[in-house]
């Protein structure tokens, strides 16, 4: 007998293919309604990409109250280890902690990031004024700021998050999770409280409301008009 005979060849008491296909993906998919602090972490480990709460309550199962316990119970686990849960609005990743930042840059190659003075200042007034669009940089600095954003753009340390409703839609940005996590920040809610009178400033100059992310595609242009 052949090898293809063998395999055509079903035993009387064997279920349908319907059955033994029903029963191969039964066992192949997690059991709905479950989120474990380990699968958790697996799923974050193997993302290409941040996840977004709701993101995880679908592909597990689960509400949002079980997916925001299990972050918290990963948080405490990992506080002492060299990964890190990093939460940027919606968006959860993790990452390398930043203790051992210096061993893992000498494994990859890479050097603490250096920025200009100009790089610094630009980069202060996005994460702590975000989403904030070019102009209202370009008036809180009093300079032109389209080089420095493009910079911090191609090194990832700032984001398109969407556009404005302002005349114009011109694009908003926002810090990324590489500005997280090279500056040894878990969260935006660590960074460190500003001056009055700076904070005052910025205020004045205002950001301008982002759109709901689910009305702005990948390419942080707004989708559906």
């Amino acid at each position: 007998m052949n090898e293809l005979d063998r395999l055509d060849t079903v035993p009387p008491d064997a279920p349908d293919g319907t059955e033994a296909t029903g029963a191969m993906e039964a066992t192949e998919r997690p059991a709905p309604g479950e989120l474990t602090e380990a699968g958790l972490e697996a799923l974050l480990f193997v993302a290409e990409r941040p996840l977004s709460r709701r993101e995880i309550a679908v592909i597990a199962g689960v509400d949002a109250a079980t997916v925001d316990a299990r972050l918290g119970d990963l948080e405490v686990s990992l506080r002492d280890r060299g990964i890190r849960l990093l939460a940027a609005g919606d968006r959860i990743e993790l990452a390398t902690a930043p203790d051992v930042g210096a061993l893992v840059a000498r494994y990859v190659g890479a050097d603490a990031v250096r920025l200009s003075p100009a790089g610094l200042e630009t980069l202060a007034i996005v994460a702590y004024r975000q989403p904030v669009t070019r102009a209202a940089v370009e008036r809180i600095r009093g300079v032109d700021s389209d080089h420095t954003l493009r910079s911090l753009l191609h090194r990832r340390l700032v984001v398109e998050l969407g556009r404005s409703n302002a005349p114009g839609r011109p694009i908003l940005y926002g810090t990324a999770f590489e500005f997280l996590e090279r500056f040894g920040l878990e969260s935006l809610d660590d960074l460190p409280p500003l001056d009055a009178d700076v904070a005052a400033r910025l205020a004045e100059e205002g950001g301008v409301p982002v759109l709901p992310f689910d009305e702005v595609d990948a390419e942080g242009v707004v989708s559906g008009g």
